[in-house]
């Protein structure tokens, strides 16, 4: 390795180091706030999960409260602070790209960011109600339900990123055949080995209840057409 190639792995170090400061500095930064306004983000989401059902919500260790809100900072910390992470990977990545490349992935980022706000919203406004509902139907004289709130924000944290992930398939769908890794009739052609996919993992990733895996397989599947669509654009392009 020459001199002017040691120079330029060390200057590109020492890029990395301290945009990997600037991306840690932020989210320590905007934690503590984060921390404080944290209850009160609860209380609106516990709401709106509710969807209007009058439920108490039942705590089984002293500390439980406390450590779910910390966990549910450290999520906000990262969701809000995302645009700036971002930003600061691209300014890193973007000088070794060419410009067509810098605008096809800059778009597939927004499309990307776009995709996963809609999955988490989607998922907290109709599929978390639903589930809850769907779990108080086994409600009878004899069985009464009690809900932990640790258990119920874990759930909608964890099937909140669960919906916004799956809710990449058109993206993915689109860059496969965009890219040339794969052709547009491949994928056309293996439609029904791809709603199986689909079911297989959605039943991973959701509770053990055929609702939710459901609403997960449906609108991923939903969305896998619409990449697929506008892939056939793509290919009569």
């Amino acid at each position: 390795m020459t001199e002017n190639q040691d120079e330029t792995l060390i200057a590109h170090l020492e890029a990395l180091r301290k945009m990997l400061i600037r991306c840690l500095s932020a989210l320590a930064i905007g934690l503590v706030p984060i921390f404080f306004i944290t209850p009160y983000i609860m209380d609106v989401l516990l709401k709106v999960m509710m969807g209007g059902l009058n439920l108490a919500f039942n705590f089984f260790a002293p500390m439980e409260v406390f450590i779910l809100q910390i966990k549910m900072a450290l999520v906000l910390d990262i969701l809000l602070c995302f645009p700036f992470i971002a930003r600061e990977i691209w300014k890193f990545i973007l000088p070794a790209l060419y410009d067509n490349e810098r605008r096809f992935i800059i778009s597939i980022v927004w499309s990307s960011s776009a995709l996963f706000v809609i999955g988490v919203l989607f998922c907290l406004f109709f599929i978390l109600p639903l589930v809850i509902r769907f779990g108080l139907s086994f409600e009878s004289d004899n069985i009464q339900p009690m809900f932990g709130i640790g258990n119920v924000i874990s759930l909608a944290l964890w099937l909140s990123v669960v919906f916004g992930i799956m809710f990449q398939f058109p993206l993915i769908t689109y860059a496969l055949v965009a890219s040339g890794i794969t052709d547009y009739e491949t994928v056309k052609s293996k439609r029904s080995y791809v709603f199986v996919g689909i079911l297989i993992l959605s039943g991973i990733l959701t509770p053990p209840d055929i609702v939710s895996q459901l609403m997960l397989t449906l609108p991923t599947y939903f969305l896998f057409e619409i990449g697929l669509f506008f892939a056939s654009k793509q290919k009569n392009t």
